[in-house]
């Protein structure tokens, strides 16, 4: 059986995506969650990944770690990580990649933190670019495919692979369109998706840093989790 390791499910956007895919194609796996520590992760995560980064996915002894090379290795042995038709297809590759490089702004000024609601101060204008081509990106996958999802009527890489921005949507109360944001109320009622909220929500362990940053972009009006450690 595969192992799949990830950091904490209240903050790791990057272990959000190959744990939603394969919960949600009923691939089998062993989680492994290994708790954000202060200061630099490396040396505690270079004990099981290759970078000192998560997510890690092990098949026996072979170790295959960042979340795009993930998925294009289950691809190899597994149907539904991407969509058959092959425009689908190729359009939901373009947008996973996209998404794993793009969209700097909103990573760093929205950081993944399911539990808390934050007001925003203002938003820039590149956070606001960030969102206006993230909107038009779904909007058009959208409507060319039928949706409800992001390429079709079957979810793929492709809804994972923004899966953490639904989160941040839901946190920073992001300005969306109205065909985006019945994405994201699709997203959230997938089940494997609910699993990991409500599992984030239960964590105890907090972080200094990754509080900090979501403070520091407005005001924290709620928190959700339960009593920290």
């Amino acid at each position: 059986m595969y192992q799949l390791h990830i950091a904490n499910k209240n903050y790791s956007s990057w272990s959000l995506r190959p744990w939603l895919l394969m919960k949600t194609l009923d691939i089998p796996f062993d989680e492994a969650l290994h708790p954000f520590q202060s200061g630099d992760n490396h040396p505690l995560f270079a004990h099981f990944s290759p970078s000192g980064r998560v997510p890690v996915l092990y098949d026996g002894a072979m170790a295959v770690w960042d979340s795009l090379a993930i998925a294009e290795y289950l691809a190899d042995t597994h149907a539904g990580i991407w969509p058959e038709e092959r425009q689908a297809r190729a359009w939901a590759r373009c947008a996973a990649a996209e998404m794993h490089a793009g969209f700097g702004t909103l990573r760093s000024l929205c950081p993944m933190n399911c539990g808390v609601r934050v007001r925003l101060r203002a938003i820039p204008d590149a956070l606001r670019a960030d969102l206006t081509r993230l909107d038009a990106l779904w909007q058009q996958g959208l409507s060319r495919f039928g949706g409800p999802y992001l390429a079709g009527r079957e979810f793929s890489a492709a809804d994972a692979f923004f899966a953490p921005v639904v989160f941040r949507v839901q946190t920073y109360d992001l300005p969306l369109s109205t065909a985006a944001q019945a994405w994201c109320r699709t997203m959230l009622a997938l089940p494997a998706l609910a699993q990991w909220y409500q599992d984030a929500l239960a964590e105890k362990w907090r972080e200094a840093s990754h509080e900090e940053e979501s403070a520091n972009q407005g005001e924290i009006i709620a928190d959700l989790r339960g009593r920290a450690e």
